[in-house]
């Protein structure tokens, strides 16, 4: 109780000025506020009072519609992007070197053997094989459980409603001996298409329709190498492919001689065997000593053109890209090709990319905050949101069609598809891929990395070597590769590479906050102050009344309380407290009582004795009350 009526009393102490009514409170406020409308709101006549009261309300509104807009821009998070020019000495970039083609031909012609000769039967049907030059009947029979796992159809689709599905190896048996459906109707326009089934004989397919039959059977021959390649062990694919002492002929950086040895080999499931100069992953990444072609990287390429797998690269050249140290080479999204026959001068322009992080931008700095396990950690790289959007399809891949794809690295406990172990797989991958939700998915679920280097390339060709010196650099060439007097290069299998600075100039595109707290403060300030004429000591003062109202709805809520607590009390005993008179009437009755139960008669009750003091009828009027209490309880 004490301890209540101290709180009671602090609350009165702190309520002081204004009064204990919100009328009270809003008079005091208004006559001592130092904005300026509410002052004349209760000084002026009755109709300047409504004036300024509707002018006060008005321009209150506009401050706080003002305020919402201010800091809506602010939580908004805004950048903007400055332009910087610096000039210092640079680190080469990386450079990553491949054949467009992945594999020696001589190497896996043995494995790709059936599955030629399925192509080569299928484009003479294709094509319209005259009686004598049909491949129907070659000798040994065409493997063609190879063929109905992802098989090639012509699609009549003059008939929009009901196409007709043509198998290119289906025959028609007619009146005139046997003529393929295909060599038959292909004299229409007829589109190919790759048809992809759930599994072998199902219901469930679809069709991947191409307007070129070139078109078609690349794809129908990268599906199906794909599923063959997949089940080779690496090392095996390593020896299959470009080896570096072979591919590279002649390595010169800035004045200092360079060869093979200096560059890093990873396998590429695209390219097959690359090569990287200045990886950074064992050495100190080089500086570039000035800009120019002469003090930049030179190379020449030997890519065996003649060597090349027919129906697998249909391009022929070396694939290469310049990016950062330790990071992974994804060629085929950036990389360029360089032509046979031709010396390619490469100049480089670095921009450098400064993001700002969270909240103005959902980038990550190294990958440990992105939900996608990255599949390149294993080549120890940096994250980059290639290798999370692949690893985040690999991942989709492997849960939702049971097994890896080849282009892409494998997660642990994981095999790579192929027909025979799973036979869908084709149909599953072409699904996943063109499904607009899964990419939805992983472009969500990754980041971009806050900051970036990027190799702005200016590119320019010409024939190499000359008709005039062809004769003396092949034969050079040819003896430093094979120890021979003949000449065993030639102008289709040979490039020459130029990579340099244009210029140590650099450009860094950094982002900076477009609203800062200091612009907030003084926007929310020049605001108030233009609208009300109000200053911080004027929202000090405001919440000064909101205090001082909560200390009041403090105060009447105890009171209430206090007031509902004896209302129940008199509602518990709703008789008044009895009168001095009825306690003595009802002491007395008492003494009758005590006498008819055997006690001594009133008129021979001894007197008092002198001296004696009166009886005390205060304690009378105590004494009834706990008799009597019990009683009116039980009532």
């Amino acid at each position: 109780m004490n301890l209540k009526k101290y709180l009671v009393r602090a609350l009165h102490r702190l309520q002081k000025g204004p009064g204990y009514t919100y009328k009270e409170l809003l008079v005091w406020y208004c006559d001592n506020t130092n904005t300026h409308g509410p002052k004349r709101i209760i000084k002026e006549g009755p109709k300047k009072k409504l004036i300024w009261f509707f002018l006060t309300l008005l321009f209150a509104s506009l401050v706080f519609w003002q305020w919402g807009i201010l800091i809506n821009t602010y939580l908004s998070y805004n950048v903007t992007s400055s332009l910087s020019i610096g000039f210092k000495t640079m680190k080469f970039p990386a450079v990553t070197v491949c054949n467009a083609n992945p594999f020696k031909y001589s190497e896996v012609k043995h494995l790709l053997k059936e599955l030629d000769r399925l192509i080569e039967a299928a484009l003479e049907r294709i094509l319209q094989p005259t009686p004598g030059n049909s491949s129907e009947n070659v000798s040994p029979p065409l493997d063609l459980e190879l063929w109905n796992q992802i098989p090639l159809v012509l699609i009549d689709e003059h008939d929009k409603d009901n196409p007709v599905i043509l198998d290119i190896f289906e025959t028609n048996q007619t009146a005139g001996g046997n003529e393929t459906a295909a060599g038959n109707e292909t004299k229409k326009k007829y589109k190919l298409a790759v048809k992809l089934c759930s599994h072998q004989g199902s219901d469930n397919c679809t069709y991947r329709n191409f307007t070129s039959a070139a078109q078609a059977v690349t794809e129908w021959y990268i599906l199906q190498s794909t599923s063959i390649l997949s089940k080779v062990p690496l090392h095996e694919r390593i020896r299959m492919g470009y080896q570096a002492e072979d591919m590279i002929l002649a390595c010169l950086y800035g004045a200092e001689p360079c060869n093979y040895k200096n560059f890093t080999q990873i396998y590429h499931p695209d390219h097959g065997n690359c090569y990287i100069f200045n990886w950074g992953m064992d050495e100190e990444a080089l500086n570039s000593s000035n800009p120019g072609a002469e003090f930049g990287l030179k190379l020449i390429l030997d890519i065996s053109q003649q060597d090349y797998i027919p129906y697998l690269s249909s391009a022929a050249g070396a694939r290469l890209m310049l990016h950062q140290q330790k990071s992974f080479p994804f060629l085929k999204d950036q990389g360029i090709y360089a032509m046979a026959g031709t010396e390619t001068s490469i100049g480089v322009l670095v921009d450098e990319l400064e993001r700002m992080g969270y909240p103005y931008s959902d980038c990550t700095m190294n990958g440990s905050d992105v939900p996608v396990k990255n599949l390149y950690s294993q080549y120890n790289t940096s994250y980059s949101i290639q290798a999370c959007l692949r690893s985040c399809f690999q991942n989709h891949m492997v849960e939702i069609c049971g097994c890896g794809h080849y282009m892409f690295p494998l997660p642990e406990g994981v095999n790579y598809c192929n027909n025979e172990d799973n036979p869908g797989w084709a149909y599953c991958y072409s699904s996943l891929r063109s499904s607009i939700k899964q990419r939805q998915i992983c472009i969500d679920s990754c980041k971009e990395t806050c900051n970036d280097t990027q190799y702005k390339m200016t590119i320019s060709m010409a024939d190499w070597p000359s008709e005039a010196s062809e004769d003396w650099i092949f034969h050079i060439l040819s003896y430093e590769r094979d120890m021979s007097t003949n000449v065993t290069l030639d102008r289709n299998g040979i490039i020459k590479l130029n990579i340099y600075f244009q210029e140590y100039n650099y450009r860094t595109i950094s982002e900076s906050a477009a609203t800062t707290i200091v612009w907030l403060l003084s926007s929310l300030g020049g605001q108030f102050g233009f609208w009300m004429g109000g200053s911080v000591l004027c929202l000090i003062e405001f919440g000064e009344i909101i205090i001082d109202s909560l200390w009041i709805t403090i105060i009447n809520v105890i009171g209430w309380c206090k007031g509902l607590k004896q209302r129940r009390a008199r509602a518990r005993y709703p008789d008044a407290p009895p009168t001095g008179s009825e306690l003595v009437e009802a002491h007395t009755n008492l003494g009758f009582q005590h006498e008819a139960a055997g006690a001594l008669p009133r008129d021979e009750a001894l007197p008092p004795e002198p001296g004696t003091p009166p009886p005390n009828y205060d304690s009378l009027r105590v004494q009834p009350l706990d008799v009597l209490g019990p009683d009116s309880d039980a009532d």
